[in-house]
């Protein structure tokens, strides 16, 4: 979708725009939302970021999406002057920011991480006042390189059901920490399960139960766990496939991702699909450091891990991978 076709859709007489998921875990779902909630929603994380009319926002991500849809929709509400790009894996490219005039940036991780090997397109990255970065759990390592950044950078947490996100965690200077911090008007709960469960009234209508495993602090503040979805039951032991990556992520310096397959003697099995062609050393790797019940019964390789066109991993293709050995 460009930028003339989503403002025409805006503008129009309906109250409603058509957005579609992501399809982290299967095909993209289409969502009718309510254009007052979109506003409601850019007007709170304005509110936060202390974004004022004449401020930059930065569009460099599919309008096909929220996201993007989001980062035109903040610009009308606040009367932000909108700067767009072509989407694509190197948003910077030939690209000058103004250090001296505040500004927001949105990208999903692909996206930050390219630009970041990029000398000119990390510069002009630092020079964002605020940057968010959304698409999922963010690299241990791409964390250390963010924290020297002067400017905040926000890691969100939200859905397309919640027009992007309702919490953020600071990833650099003092506040920095691995809790997510909802917005004011958001309240979140755990339910029997220990999933996620969001009331959000200026944003959702009634409560949002999520697949997300969470463990929620004192303050209200959440931690992201992993998903219900992405549990692997492997002879009796429930394995958090974002456990086993966490501790992998470190070690292994190609992409990979955990997930499962059907099992005769185990009900499921755990998979690695990787990016590294040399399966002995992954192995050895996660022999020597997993758990005996966390190690991959099955290893792939793939000339690219799947993720999804948000930049996702695309766990329903990757159990189709697994499903093929």
């Amino acid at each position: 979708m460009t930028l003339e076709a989503f403002l025409e859709e805006w503008n129009n007489p309906s109250d409603t725009i058509l957005v579609h998921s992501s399809g982290s875990t299967g095909k993209p779902k289409p969502l009718l939302v309510e254009k007052r909630r979109m506003l409601n929603s850019a007007r709170i994380t304005c509110d936060f970021l202390g974004l004022t009319s004449g401020d930059m926002a930065f569009l460099c991500m599919p309008l096909d999406y929220i996201a993007g849809k989001m980062m035109v929709v903040r610009s009308i509400e606040r009367h932000l002057d909108l700067v767009s790009v072509p989407p694509s894996g190197h948003p910077l490219r030939g690209i000058t920011i103004d250090a001296n005039r505040r500004s927001l940036a949105a990208m999903v991780l692909p996206q930050v991480y390219n630009s970041l090997q990029v000398p000119e397109e990390k510069e002009a990255l630092q020079h964002f006042s605020h940057l968010i970065i959304g698409g999922g759990a963010i690299d241990t390592h791409l964390e250390k390189e963010l924290k020297e950044f002067p400017n905040p950078v926000w890691s969100t947490y939200g859905m397309t059901e919640t027009l992007s996100h309702i919490a953020l965690r600071r990833l650099n200077g003092a506040e920095a920490g691995e809790w997510y911090k909802p917005f004011d008007s958001v309240k979140v709960a755990c339910n029997e399960e220990g999933c996620l469960v969001i009331d959000a009234p200026l944003v959702h209508e009634g409560k949002l139960v999520t697949n997300d495993i969470v463990e929620i602090n004192a303050a209200g503040h959440f931690k992201i766990k992993g998903r219900k979805d992405n549990v692997i039951s492997s002879g009796g032991i429930k394995i958090q496939i974002e456990e086993v990556e966490a501790v992998l992520k470190p070690l292994l310096d190609r992409p990979f991702m955990i997930t499962k397959r059907a099992d005769r003697k185990f009900g499921e099995a755990v998979v690695l699909l990787t990016e590294q062609e040399k399966l002995s050393e992954v192995k050895s790797i996660c022999r020597q450091t997993l758990p005996k019940y966390w190690q991959p019964r099955h290893y792939l390789h793939v000339n690219q891990i799947p993720l999804t066109e948000t930049g996702k991993p695309n766990r329903a293709r990757a159990l189709s991978l697994a499903e093929e050995i």
